[in-house]
Protein backbone atom coordinates (compact mmCIF):
# COMPACT_ATOMS: atom_id res chain seq x y z
CA UNK A 1 0.00 0.00 0.00
CA UNK A 2 7.04 3.14 1.58
CA UNK A 3 10.20 3.12 1.67
CA UNK A 4 12.40 3.42 4.79
CA UNK A 5 10.21 3.31 7.66
CA UNK A 6 6.21 4.57 6.60
CA UNK A 7 3.14 2.57 7.06
CA UNK A 8 -0.09 2.49 4.77
CA UNK A 9 -2.29 4.74 6.70
CA UNK A 10 -0.52 7.38 8.88
CA UNK A 11 -2.08 6.25 12.05
CA UNK A 12 -0.22 3.13 11.98
CA UNK A 13 3.55 5.12 10.60
CA UNK A 14 2.96 7.03 13.76
CA UNK A 15 3.15 4.02 15.94
CA UNK A 16 5.73 2.35 14.62
CA UNK A 17 8.64 4.69 13.30
CA UNK A 18 10.81 3.83 15.87
CA UNK A 19 11.42 0.12 14.36
CA UNK A 20 13.32 0.23 11.39
CA UNK A 21 12.15 -1.47 8.18
CA UNK A 22 12.88 -1.27 4.78
CA UNK A 23 12.69 -3.40 1.06
CA UNK A 24 16.26 -5.08 1.07
CA UNK A 25 18.91 -6.99 3.63
CA UNK A 26 18.17 -7.45 7.21
CA UNK A 27 15.21 -5.69 7.31
CA UNK A 28 13.79 -6.41 4.28
CA UNK A 29 10.00 -8.32 3.88
CA UNK A 30 11.40 -11.79 4.78
CA UNK A 31 12.30 -10.48 8.34
CA UNK A 32 9.44 -7.83 8.82
CA UNK A 33 7.71 -10.28 11.30
CA UNK A 34 11.08 -10.54 13.68
CA UNK A 35 11.82 -6.87 13.69
CA UNK A 36 8.82 -5.96 16.46
CA UNK A 37 5.93 -7.98 17.78
CA UNK A 38 3.83 -5.39 16.60
CA UNK A 39 4.64 -7.04 12.69
CA UNK A 40 3.85 -10.64 13.71
CA UNK A 41 1.08 -10.73 11.06
CA UNK A 42 3.59 -10.17 8.11
CA UNK A 43 4.81 -13.73 9.12
CA UNK A 44 1.87 -15.58 10.32
CA UNK A 45 -0.79 -14.04 8.99
CA UNK A 46 -3.60 -15.95 6.87
CA UNK A 47 -4.85 -12.89 4.86
CA UNK A 48 -1.84 -11.02 3.75
CA UNK A 49 -1.24 -9.02 0.73
CA UNK A 50 -0.23 -8.55 -2.19
CA UNK A 51 -1.55 -11.38 -3.73
CA UNK A 52 -1.74 -13.14 -7.68
CA UNK A 53 -4.93 -12.56 -8.80
CA UNK A 54 -6.08 -15.36 -10.25
CA UNK A 55 -9.30 -17.64 -10.62
CA UNK A 56 -11.56 -14.99 -9.53
CA UNK A 57 -14.93 -16.06 -9.30
CA UNK A 58 -17.51 -14.30 -11.27
CA UNK A 59 -20.29 -12.38 -8.66
CA UNK A 60 -22.36 -9.29 -8.63
CA UNK A 61 -20.28 -6.94 -7.18
CA UNK A 62 -21.56 -3.70 -6.29
CA UNK A 63 -20.50 -0.39 -8.14
CA UNK A 64 -18.00 1.89 -6.55
CA UNK A 65 -19.55 5.12 -5.54
CA UNK A 66 -17.03 7.59 -5.83
CA UNK A 67 -16.78 11.42 -4.94
CA UNK A 68 -13.93 12.73 -6.10
CA UNK A 69 -13.43 16.37 -5.70
CA UNK A 70 -10.43 18.90 -6.47
CA UNK A 71 -7.63 19.01 -3.46
CA UNK A 72 -4.87 20.75 -2.63
CA UNK A 73 -2.31 18.11 -1.34
CA UNK A 74 1.35 17.23 -0.65
CA UNK A 75 3.74 15.04 -1.82
CA UNK A 76 6.41 13.49 0.80
CA UNK A 77 9.60 11.06 0.23
CA UNK A 78 9.04 8.73 3.44
CA UNK A 79 12.16 6.61 2.88
CA UNK A 80 9.64 4.06 1.82
CA UNK A 81 7.76 5.55 -1.11
CA UNK A 82 6.29 8.84 -2.87
CA UNK A 83 2.98 9.54 -0.58
CA UNK A 84 0.51 11.75 -1.50
CA UNK A 85 -1.95 13.20 1.23
CA UNK A 86 -4.29 15.93 1.46
CA UNK A 87 -4.87 18.73 3.91
CA UNK A 88 -8.65 18.95 4.23
CA UNK A 89 -9.80 15.08 2.58
CA UNK A 90 -12.80 15.45 0.69
CA UNK A 91 -12.60 12.47 -1.49
CA UNK A 92 -14.79 9.93 -0.39
CA UNK A 93 -15.81 5.99 -1.73
CA UNK A 94 -19.76 4.51 -0.57
CA UNK A 95 -19.87 1.07 -0.04
CA UNK A 96 -23.07 -0.38 1.57
CA UNK A 97 -23.66 2.38 4.93
CA UNK A 98 -19.71 2.64 5.16
CA UNK A 99 -18.02 6.16 3.92
CA UNK A 100 -14.47 6.30 3.32
CA UNK A 101 -12.25 9.13 2.88
CA UNK A 102 -9.29 9.15 1.33
CA UNK A 103 -6.54 9.24 3.58
CA UNK A 104 -3.33 9.41 1.03
CA UNK A 105 -1.96 7.41 -1.86
CA UNK A 106 1.71 5.87 -2.85
CA UNK A 107 3.30 3.69 -4.99
CA UNK A 108 5.14 0.48 -5.81
CA UNK A 109 7.56 -0.40 -8.33
CA UNK A 110 7.50 -2.20 -9.72
CA UNK A 111 3.73 -3.92 -8.57
CA UNK A 112 2.75 -5.68 -5.81
CA UNK A 113 -0.34 -7.55 -6.91
CA UNK A 114 0.07 -9.61 -9.70
CA UNK A 115 -3.01 -10.43 -12.11
CA UNK A 116 -3.06 -14.11 -13.42
CA UNK A 117 0.68 -14.29 -12.49
CA UNK A 118 1.51 -10.98 -14.10
CA UNK A 119 3.82 -8.41 -12.86
CA UNK A 120 3.15 -4.13 -14.24
CA UNK A 121 5.91 -1.99 -13.42
CA UNK A 122 3.82 0.45 -11.31
CA UNK A 123 0.86 0.43 -9.10
CA UNK A 124 -0.49 3.18 -7.24
CA UNK A 125 -2.60 2.19 -3.54
CA UNK A 126 -5.28 4.29 -2.51
CA UNK A 127 -6.23 4.08 0.93
CA UNK A 128 -9.62 4.92 2.02
CA UNK A 129 -10.48 4.64 5.73
CA UNK A 130 -13.96 5.02 7.46
CA UNK A 131 -14.01 7.30 10.93
CA UNK A 132 -14.18 3.78 12.91
CA UNK A 133 -11.04 2.42 11.41
CA UNK A 134 -12.54 0.34 8.85
CA UNK A 135 -9.82 0.34 5.82
CA UNK A 136 -10.18 -0.44 1.75
CA UNK A 137 -6.90 0.19 -0.40
CA UNK A 138 -8.20 0.88 -4.17
CA UNK A 139 -5.43 -0.29 -6.74
CA UNK A 140 -4.60 1.03 -10.16
CA UNK A 141 -1.69 -1.14 -11.87
CA UNK A 142 0.13 0.92 -14.60
CA UNK A 143 1.66 -0.56 -17.84
CA UNK A 144 4.35 0.70 -19.91
CA UNK A 145 2.85 3.45 -22.71
CA UNK A 146 2.55 6.73 -22.92
CA UNK A 147 3.97 9.95 -20.13
CA UNK A 148 0.71 9.67 -17.39
CA UNK A 149 0.00 13.37 -17.13
CA UNK A 150 -1.59 12.77 -13.77
CA UNK A 151 1.35 11.56 -12.48
CA UNK A 152 3.57 13.95 -13.96
CA UNK A 153 2.25 16.76 -11.79
CA UNK A 154 3.13 14.59 -8.59
CA UNK A 155 6.66 13.44 -10.61
CA UNK A 156 7.50 17.41 -11.38
CA UNK A 157 7.53 17.85 -7.21
CA UNK A 158 8.82 14.36 -6.28
CA UNK A 159 11.44 14.77 -3.17
CA UNK A 160 14.91 13.61 -4.04
CA UNK A 161 15.52 13.46 -0.11
CA UNK A 162 13.91 11.14 1.88
CA UNK A 163 11.56 12.46 5.29
CA UNK A 164 11.04 15.52 3.28
CA UNK A 165 7.91 16.81 1.57
CA UNK A 166 6.81 19.91 -1.02
CA UNK A 167 3.21 21.26 -1.98
CA UNK A 168 1.66 20.09 -5.45
CA UNK A 169 1.40 23.46 -7.59
CA UNK A 170 -2.29 22.92 -8.32
CA UNK A 171 -5.18 20.59 -7.11
CA UNK A 172 -5.64 17.17 -8.22
CA UNK A 173 -8.55 15.36 -9.26
CA UNK A 174 -8.78 11.58 -8.79
CA UNK A 175 -10.73 11.36 -11.80
CA UNK A 176 -7.11 11.61 -13.66
CA UNK A 177 -6.22 8.91 -12.11
CA UNK A 178 -8.84 5.89 -12.43
CA UNK A 179 -9.42 4.11 -15.17
CA UNK A 180 -12.66 4.78 -16.90
CA UNK A 181 -13.83 1.73 -16.31
CA UNK A 182 -14.13 0.97 -12.94
CA UNK A 183 -14.66 -3.28 -13.20
CA UNK A 184 -12.42 -4.41 -10.67
CA UNK A 185 -11.38 -7.31 -8.77
CA UNK A 186 -12.22 -7.66 -4.83
CA UNK A 187 -10.80 -9.85 -1.95
CA UNK A 188 -9.77 -9.12 2.08
CA UNK A 189 -5.98 -9.16 2.33
CA UNK A 190 -3.56 -6.61 4.51
CA UNK A 191 -1.75 -3.86 4.58
CA UNK A 192 1.22 -4.54 2.80
CA UNK A 193 3.96 -2.58 4.61
CA UNK A 194 4.69 -3.24 8.19
CA UNK A 195 2.63 -4.05 10.23
CA UNK A 196 1.14 -5.79 7.44
CA UNK A 197 -2.98 -5.06 9.89
CA UNK A 198 -5.37 -7.49 7.92
CA UNK A 199 -8.71 -6.98 7.39
CA UNK A 200 -8.47 -4.70 4.72
CA UNK A 201 -11.00 -4.74 1.90
CA UNK A 202 -8.87 -4.44 -1.38
CA UNK A 203 -9.89 -3.65 -4.81
CA UNK A 204 -8.35 -3.77 -7.99
CA UNK A 205 -9.25 -1.96 -11.24
CA UNK A 206 -9.26 -4.68 -14.26
CA UNK A 207 -8.16 -2.14 -16.71
CA UNK A 208 -4.37 -0.54 -16.08
CA UNK A 209 -3.45 2.92 -17.35
CA UNK A 210 0.01 3.65 -18.61
CA UNK A 211 2.88 5.05 -17.70
CA UNK A 212 6.59 5.92 -19.39
CA UNK A 213 9.70 3.55 -19.06
CA UNK A 214 11.19 6.91 -17.60
CA UNK A 215 8.86 8.27 -14.89
CA UNK A 216 9.05 4.55 -13.68
CA UNK A 217 13.13 5.05 -13.61
CA UNK A 218 12.74 8.40 -12.19
CA UNK A 219 10.47 6.75 -9.05
CA UNK A 220 12.81 3.75 -8.64
CA UNK A 221 16.01 5.85 -9.11
CA UNK A 222 14.57 8.73 -6.26
CA UNK A 223 13.96 5.69 -3.87
CA UNK A 224 17.33 3.76 -4.35
CA UNK A 225 15.57 0.37 -4.28
CA UNK A 226 12.41 -1.59 -5.60
CA UNK A 227 9.96 -0.58 -3.14
CA UNK A 228 7.63 -4.18 -4.08
CA UNK A 229 6.44 -6.99 -1.01
CA UNK A 230 6.54 -10.53 -2.44
CA UNK A 231 3.62 -12.41 -3.21
CA UNK A 232 1.74 -13.91 -0.05
CA UNK A 233 -0.51 -16.99 -0.15
CA UNK A 234 -3.78 -16.52 -0.48
CA UNK A 235 -4.82 -19.52 1.64
CA UNK A 236 -8.17 -20.02 0.46
CA UNK A 237 -9.18 -16.58 0.19
CA UNK A 238 -12.44 -16.22 -2.35
CA UNK A 239 -10.88 -13.33 -5.06
CA UNK A 240 -14.24 -11.58 -6.57
CA UNK A 241 -15.12 -10.26 -9.72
Amino acid sequence: LLVACQSDTKTESSKSKDVQWGYTGATGPDHWGDLSKDYKLSKNGKEQSPINITGAEDVDLPELNLNNQESEAQVENNGHTIEVSFKNPKNTLTIGDDVYKLQQFHFHAPSENEIDGQTYPLEGHFVYKTDNGKITVISVLYNYGDENQALKQIWDKMPQAANTETELSQPISLDDFYPEDKDYYNFEGSLTTPPCTEGVNWIVFKNQETVSKEQVEKFTQTLGFENNRPIQDTNGRQIKE
